[in-house]
């Protein structure tokens, strides 16, 4: 569409969080009385006016796993940043994704990442083969 700019997003992973479920206890554990949840991190995006409106996806075992929409960034007493989301976690059909540290850029459509349905729930071995498989 002519003059629409699509937000840009962030992958981070979910340290320590061996599935959905661990994901979405977190996420029920860090909601604000506003509804919002903040992820903290070190360093402020330099493109950070992009991001509002985009959203923060969430890796898990190699996998693209869920989002939440990225509010705003705010800054912190410590010299910190918070990453403030929207407390609703959307669980997403899994897309692999390599792990690293911190967040990444992560500049895709959010159509191209559909809502779940079902499959996030495999074990990650039993989604692989069936992946190789071309099955999912």
């Amino acid at each position: 569409m002519y003059g629409k700019t699509v937000p840009l997003h962030l992958t981070k992973v979910a340290v320590a969080c061996a599935s959905i479920d661990a994901l979405k206890k977190r996420v029920a554990r860090r909601v604000t009385q506003g509804g919002e949840v903040r992820v903290p991190t070190r360093m402020r995006p330099k493109r950070a006016n992009e991001l509002i409106g985009g959203s923060l996806h969430w890796i898990i075992k190699h996998r693209i796993v869920a989002r939440q929409q990225i509010l705003r960034l705010d800054d912190r007493k410590d010299g910190r940043i918070d990453i403030v989301c929207d407390s609703e976690l959307v669980i997403l059909s899994p897309v692999p994704r390599r792990a690293h540290q911190g967040w990444r850029y992560f500049e895709m459509d959010e159509e191209a990442a559909p809502d779940d349905s079902g499959i996030g729930e495999l074990p990650p071995a039993l989604y692989g083969k069936l992946r190789s498989l071309s099955l999912v």
